[in-house]
C-alpha cells in the first residue's frame, strides 16, 4: 500500500486533516490543484489567529508546518478517479498514474455559480461577497446591497444592517411576505423591486448598481448567495451519499466526518452547508483524527 491516507484537497480542511495524521506518523499524500475557493479574496477574516492574512499566505504557512513531518508528501495534481473499498482504495491522477491508500479524506471543496450579471464575476471576493462575517467589517459601514436569488435573501438582508445601510434588490426572485416586510422595516432595510442590470465602478471595487429604469443606487458591497456544487466527482464515484443544502448539494457525513462509505471521510465546504474557514479547519481536524482511529481499531480487530 502506497499510503495510509490520501487527502484530496490542500486548503484549510485538507491540511488540517493531514496534520493530525502526520503527527500520528502515518504516511500521508496530499493532492491539490492550487485553486482554492477563497483564491479571489484578498484577505481572510474571522479565522482565529489568522485574521487579515491572505488565504494563500495562511495555506503556505500550513504547508510549511506539515513539511516538517517526514511522512507527508505533497503533489500538485488533480485526482480524476477513485475506487475501491475500506482498506483498499485506488486514486487515478491526471498525469496517468495511480496511488493506493487504506483511507481517503475528501476535502476538494465546491465551485460557485454566480448570477449572470455584467460586472459581477470580476468583483467576486472583493466587493461582491457572500458572507458578512468574513467581509462586512472592512466595508466600513458604507451602503450595502443584497442581490436576491431565492428566499434566502431575507436572511442576508436581516443581518446586513449591522455592517451598513442595506438595500434588498429582489430581482423578481423573491417577494417578501407581509411579516418579512415588517421585520425588514424594523431593521431599516430598503426594498428595491426594479431589476439590477449592471455594476458601476472601477473593478474590482463597486460604487453603485445600475437599475433597468436608468436609476443607480450607490453601494460599496453587494452580497449574493452563490449556487454551489462539488468541485469534483470523486464522492459520487465512490458512492458517498449527498444532502441538499441551501445553495446546493454537499457530502453527507456523521459527527466525526465519516461519509456513508466505510474508509472515506470528508471535510470543509464539500461536506457542510455552512462555508467558513474556521469550521473547515475544525472539520479537517475531526476527519484526520477519525481516519487515524479507524486505522488503529480496524488493525486491532483484525489481529484479535
Amino acid at each position: 500500500m502506497d499510503y495510509d491516507v490520501v487527502v484530496i484537497g490542500g486548503s484549510f480542511a485538507g491540511l488540517s486533516a493531514a496534520m493530525q495524521l502526520a503527527r500520528a506518523r502515518r504516511r500521508v499524500l496530499v493532492l491539490d490543484t492550487d485553486a482554492p475557493r477563497n483564491r479571489y479574496a484578498a484577505t481572510s477574516h474571522g479565522f482565529p489567529g489568522q485574521d487579515g492574512r491572505r488565504p494563500a499566505e495562511i495555506n503556505a504557512t500550513l504547508r510549511a508546518d506539515l513539511l516538517a513531518y517526514p511522512t507527508v508528501t505533497f503533489r500538485t495534481e488533480a485526482a480524476v478517479a477513485a475506487e475501491g473499498r475500506d482498506g483498499e482504495f485506488r486514486v487515478s491522477l491526471a498525469a496517468g498514474d495511480e496511488v493506493a491508500a487504506r483511507r481517503l479524506v475528501l476535502a476538494y471543496g465546491v465551485r460557485d455559480t454566480l448570477p449572470d450579471l455584467p460586472g459581477l464575476a470580476e468583483r467576486w471576493g472583493v466587493s461582491v461577497l457572500h458572507c458578512p462575517y468574513c467581509h462586512g467589517y472592512e466595508l466600513g459601514q458604507r451602503p450595502l446591497g443584497v442581490l436576491a436569488r431565492s428566499e434566502a435573501a431575507f436572511h442576508q438582508a436581516m443581518l446586513l444592517p449591522d455592517w451598513g445601510a442595506t438595500t434588498l434588490l429582489t430581482q423578481a426572485a423573491f417577494t417578501p411576505t407581509s411579516d418579512e416586510l415588517r421585520l425588514l422595516g424594523l431593521r431599516g432595510v430598503t426594498i428595491e423591486t426594479t431589476p439590477v442590470t449592471g455594476l458601476i465602478g472601477t473593478s474590482p471595487n463597486l460604487e453603485a448598481v445600475q437599475l433597468a429604469d436608468g436609476r443607480t443606487i450607490p453601494l460599496a458591497g453587494l452580497f449574493v448567495a452563490p449556487l454551489t456544487a462539488p468541485a469534483g466527482d470523486l464522492a459520487r464515484q465512490l458512492g458517498c451519499r449527498t444532502k441538499e443544502g441551501p445553495t446546493g448539494p454537499y457530502v453527507e457525513v456523521d459527527a466525526m466526518q465519516a461519509t456513508t462509505v466505510a474508509g472515506v471521510f470528508a471535510a470543509g465546504d464539500l461536506a457542510s452547508p455552512m462555508p467558513n474557514a474556521t469550521l473547515a479547519s475544525a472539520a479537517g481536524v475531526l476527519a484526520g483524527g477519525a481516519a487515524h482511529r479507524s486505522l488503529v481499531f480496524d488493525a486491532a480487530l483484525a489481529a484479535a
